[in-house]
């Protein structure tokens, strides 16, 4: 069955997982382990982009700093793209990043955040209106995020955002996908096969999660954010925030 999906050029995203038995043939203790052990190898695929992470930090924090109005706009489809907005949505409370200043496109739109929306991953048409429609322009960050690299929704916004001089930057699990020609700083998280082939849910959006995570705090660090180690713009919209809040202002940590 390898030898057919090498055959077709898919990406390793999609190959199935021969380093052991399959999960399903497994006791269910030693498939949590491997899931476990999986898990980790995304990490250590991130540590090995640290370098094209700092320049996409860099560079987002001097695109961010010289136009006062640029926004970020996380782009993507199905679990990359509802990873992307998982990541987005907590920079207000956490950071009190401005609302005007954070956009998302998702392939399917809104309906495709808590449940599938069938071929919208391919519907470029779909995908130039939402560039047209989000008005992106030379001011934004885009962030294109792909496990295969080649979603033709995602490369299709992100080659937009680039036509219009936005600063983009781009995440793919495969180092052969088309995304990556499309951004300005190019990531690469190679997590190659998952326990269950294709599914990349797992090891792979493990890895996008940890990256954006990096990326979204250490802009938010750089632009002043945080003081300290603590979240001096924290807004406290809760009962809990509101005591962080205090004792942040009276230095009680």
């Amino acid at each position: 069955m390898k030898e057919i999906y090498i055959k077709n050029n898919l990406p390793k995203t999609e190959l199935p997982f021969n380093n052991s038995k399959p999960i399903d043939q497994l006791k269910i203790i030693d498939g949590i382990n491997l899931m476990i052990n999986e898990h980790q190898k995304a990490a250590l695929a991130v540590y090995e982009s640290s370098e094209a992470i700092e320049l996409a930090v860099n560079s987002i924090y001097e695109h961010l700093t010289l136009s006062k109005r640029g926004r970020l706009i996380y782009v993507g489809a199905g679990t990359s793209g509802r990873i992307g907005i998982q990541d987005g949505v907590e920079l207000l409370p956490t950071f009190n990043w401005p609302d005007d200043r954070l956009d998302f496109i998702i392939a399917g739109g809104d309906q495709a955040v808590l449940k599938s929306v069938e071929n919208s991953e391919d519907d470029i048409h779909a995908a130039e209106e939402a560039v047209k429609s989000k008005l992106i322009n030379y001011h934004d960050v885009v962030i294109g995020i792909a496990a295969s690299g080649n979603t033709p929704f995602t490369c299709k916004v992100t080659e937009e955002a680039k036509a219009k001089k936005a600063l983009t930057i781009v995440l793919s699990n495969n180092p052969k996908g088309n995304l990556l020609e499309f951004g300005k700083v190019k990531i690469i998280l190679n997590t190659k096969e998952e326990v269950i082939a294709g599914s990349t849910r797992l090891k792979a959006g493990t890895a996008q999660k940890i990256c954006l995570n990096i990326i979204s705090s250490m802009v938010m660090v750089k632009l002043g954010r945080v003081k300290n180690g603590l979240m001096n713009n924290v807004v406290p919209s809760n009962e809990k925030l509101r005591k962080r809040k205090n004792m942040i202002d009276t230095s009680i940590f």
